[in-house]
């Protein structure tokens, strides 16, 4: 599925789930979205192709059918770019807004000033999104109609997986630019636990284990270690585990077209080994309720 331009101004995301949810795995795509608003393209001059080199494109397409008969998927159909759900909702730019904002208690954050705060200011080349300054009153409602639904969303997926399991696993799925590293080589898979903070190092490992059975070169936390969803909802000694999976686009993606390479489909049927073996690993557990 190529990229969608939609009428509505503010999309949603979608929740695909099992009837029984019996493996204690939550996976989350926020990054992969590509319903792109009408009202977007109106305020950026870039070409959508250009907007596009921002997503994580498609890699949630190469979560196999078989895992939502297994786990819950939650995913943003908002592009990137438009707001971004690993960032804190205070990394608001004011740079970006003319008016007053509710929080920019963050806004010196590595990232804002990068240009990737919560409402990007940069597209991936590091091109200006916007010719002139957004109303504040835009960046209120992408907060209030992209992002709080969508962290509520994940924050009611965690309040069920608490009643049915001990210990519950979010993987926070994504995708890298090939040349993502400044320091030599990038693996084709980097995993982010914080550096052991966000993650119980068993899960880590079999993840990563998982991951070199199919003859992957993993990574762990370099170059990335994780986001907010990492940071915020990360607690191990609670009972949640989050790591985040970052896949070398190199292997699957055209990443100058932003299309699927010709690697596309048997790149997803080793992604289908892999995760085949993490969920068969992470046991079935009994419905608490049951």
């Amino acid at each position: 599925m190529v990229a969608r331009i939609v009428k509505e101004n503010y999309p949603g995301h979608e929740i695909r789930r099992p009837k029984s949810w019996r493996h204690p795995v939550l996976f989350c795509s926020p990054h992969a979205g590509r319903d792109y608003p009408r009202k977007l393209l109106s305020q950026s001059p870039l070409p959508l192709e250009t907007l596009r080199r921002s997503e994580d494109a498609y890699v949630d397409q190469l979560l196999p059918d078989f895992i939502t008969d297994l786990v819950p998927v939650l995913e943003a159909k908002f592009p990137r770019l438009f707001v971004d759900v690993n960032r804190s909702p205070r990394e608001l730019d004011p740079t970006l807004f003319a008016g007053p904002l509710e929080d920019t208690s963050e806004s010196r954050s590595n990232r804002v000033l990068a240009g990737f705060g919560v409402i990007p200011k940069l597209a991936a080349d590091g091109r200006n999104i916007y010719p002139s300054r957004l109303p504040s009153s835009e960046a209120k409602a992408r907060l209030r109609h992209c992002y709080k639904p969508y962290h509520e969303a994940l924050r009611s997926l965690l309040k069920e997986a608490k009643r049915l399991f001990p210990q519950v696993l979010i993987i926070d799925w994504h995708s890298m630019p090939s040349a993502a590293s400044s320091a030599g080589t990038l693996a084709d898979i980097v995993l982010g636990d914080m550096h052991g903070a966000s993650c119980l190092d068993d899960d880590a490992e079999l993840v990563e284990d998982a991951f070199r059975c199919e003859g992957f070169s993993v990574a762990r936390n370099t170059p990335y270690a994780g986001g907010f969803v990492a940071n915020h909802y990360g607690a191990p000694m609670d009972g949640v585990g989050v790591l985040q999976v970052e896949i070398n686009r190199g292997l699957y993606l055209d990443e100058r077209r932003v299309a699927r390479s010709r690697t596309f489909a048997s790149f997803a049927e080793r992604i289908d080994q892999v995760l085949d073996r993490i969920l068969m690993a992470k046991a079935p557990v009994a419905h608490a309720a049951e």
